[in-house]
């Protein structure tokens, strides 16, 4: 696994997550017209398929863990922050093997590739205060 196929693998992830907010069509679908439509190549691509099945199958939990830390309602937060915000808690849940630091790091990068200028800001705060929460909780 090299950093840069897993970084490619995190923004089509992202980019199917909004799909998947926005359609709520089925996940194999969607990675099915990614592959047609997108250059998987320098891509670890059982990566992107493993963020997008598990944060489409986890969304309730993923989004109980996220909501404490959210200044607002998780409808109410922009479609691509959120995106980006579920995809980081998954991997802050489920992927133990990836630091905390990577994810948030990843994170604030997709935020500055995909959403408003601002928006890193707000990723950057909700994960940093989800993060050490987390930590005080020993998980």
């Amino acid at each position: 696994m090299k950093p840069a196929e897993r970084r490619r693998a995190r923004q089509f992830a992202v980019q199917a997550v909004y799909q998947w907010q926005i359609t709520k069509g089925p996940v194999g679908q969607i990675i099915e017209q990614f592959s047609v439509d997108q250059d998987f190549s320098k891509t670890d691509v059982p990566y992107f398929k493993e963020l997008l099945a598990g944060v489409v199958s986890r969304i309730e939990t993923i989004d109980e863990k996220l909501s404490p830390y959210l200044s607002r309602k998780i409808g109410d937060v922009d479609m691509v922050d959120i995106a980006i915000l579920r995809l980081a808690m998954f991997e802050l849940s489920y992927r133990t093997d990836v630091p905390h630091k990577v994810v948030l790091n990843e994170a604030i990068e997709l935020a500055k590739d995909f959403a408003t200028d601002e928006s890193y800001k707000f990723v950057n705060g909700v994960l940093d205060k989800a993060l050490r929460s987390l930590k005080l909780r020993g998980e």
